[in-house]
């Protein structure tokens, strides 16, 4: 299996490269050097010394952006063509095995960060913090009706006031960075249906009213137009996939496309697959897919507060990487190379509640860095051409079996 290695270096490094995203801005900087002292960059600038003593890390020709952030990744699900049956054969200690390997890989990729937005019993929770995994935020089981949407991970609750605060208590008590809940169905779920609402609006209020009382925010999977309506009118911070859902297609967002962009709710947009042979999507995702992207494309075009998720893991196509992928397929809502890479950047930082931590290249961040062979600003693809990683001032060096 592989997996990531740290090298030992001094306490001071300069990397020097050939061009620099920040993560802001629209333009690259040129011949720029980054200083790092200990987990933080403490210097960057077009053509500055590095300081005496400081190992000079030479990346000549490649662009340095910061380190990527997907706001919905699932740890616990493997990528397989059943990831929910092959969660559910293991026992604890596998299952965190195997998180690690999603981690490692998604580390491999370039992405510095996670959120993990659905684990088993909170399994996510204890990998916080390992040298050789992304930064995690970590919701722990998602917060869903008995019998509901994902509701084999633990986190089922009665739709009834008390219960639902207690399950957000629970949250809280054990160290949650937010709050998930399944304001609709999902595919994984035998038995739920995307277009269907799982909790009424009072019910969702209660949710994030509870949640917001201590501290947490909320983010709500609503694909269906009514789980959307109801989610905005409990004022969740967040809401997954978006889709508009319906029973025979998509509909169309009418009045909460206004909504959505007034609010200023982080729309997390579900992007980026990669292509496997012999596998194609199912038919009833095949046929909505134009309208789900024509929906995006106006949200976007509106002014919607989008940010970009993968949902990785949940099949062959979502490996733990994927984000690469996703990035390239924002040209099909019509974005450029810089917005879209903010999405996975700065605007991923501040909705993930990291702003002033993650997702810049600049003095006082942590020096969370990816180096590409090219010009992403120019062509995404360019980031399937990693030239190296750093996460929190170390290098990771891939390792082969």
């Amino acid at each position: 299996m592989d997996g990531a290695r740290v090298t030992e270096r001094p306490h001071l490094v300069a990397i020097r490269a050939g061009a620099l995203f920040d993560g802001v801005s629209a333009t690259l900087m040129p011949d720029p050097v980054l200083v790092i002292d200990g987990q933080t960059i403490v210097a960057a600038g077009s053509g500055i010394t590095p300081p005496a003593g400081a190992e000079v890390v030479d990346l000549d020709g490649a662009t340095l952006l910061p380190g990527l952030i997907d706001t919905h990744v699932h740890l616990v699900f493997d990528g397989s063509t059943d990831p929910v049956g092959r969660l559910a054969a293991r026992d604890d200690t596998a299952a965190l095995a195997a998180m690690a390997a999603a981690g490692q890989a998604a580390l491999r990729g370039g992405i510095t960060t996670v959120r993990d937005l659905g684990d088993r019993d909170y399994l996510s929770l204890s990998l916080r913090g390992s040298d050789d995994l992304p930064t995690i935020v970590a919701a722990g089981p998602p917060i869903t009706t008995p019998a509901g949407h994902c509701h084999f991970l633990g986190g089922s609750a009665e739709p009834a006031d008390d219960a639902l605060r207690a399950a957000v208590r629970e949250r809280a008590d054990r160290g949650v960075d937010v709050v998930k809940v399944m304001a609709s169905g999902g595919t994984m779920t035998p038995g739920t249906r995307q277009e269907e609402a799982q909790f009424t609006p009072a019910q969702l209020r209660v949710v994030v009213e509870e949640a917001h009382r201590l501290g947490l925010p909320v983010t709500a999977h609503a694909h269906g137009t009514g789980a959307i309506r109801d989610a905005l009118d409990a004022r969740v911070d967040g809401m997954e996939h978006v889709s508009f859902w319906s029973a025979d297609g998509v509909d169309e967002p009418g009045e909460l496309a206004r909504r959505i962009v007034d609010s200023r709710v982080a729309v997390g947009v579900t992007a980026g697959v990669v292509p496997v042979p012999g596998l194609a999507p199912p038919p009833p995702v095949a046929m909505r897919m134009p309208r789900i992207i024509a929906n995006l494309r106006s949200l976007y075009e509106a002014g919607a507060y989008l940010i970009l998720g993968t949902d990785a893991g949940i099949g062959p196509p979502k490996p733990h990487d994927v984000l690469r992928h996703a990035l390239v397929q924002t040209a099909s809502i019509g974005m450029e190379p810089a917005t879209a890479l903010r999405l996975a950047t700065s605007t991923a930082a501040e909705a993930c509640g990291l702003a002033a931590s993650k997702g810049r290249l600049a003095p006082g961040f942590d020096a969370d860095i990816l180096a590409v062979d090219g010009n992403p600003l120019a062509d995404l693809t360019a980031l399937h051409n990693v030239r190296a990683v750093f996460a929190r001032g170390v290098q990771v060096v891939p390792t082969r079996p």
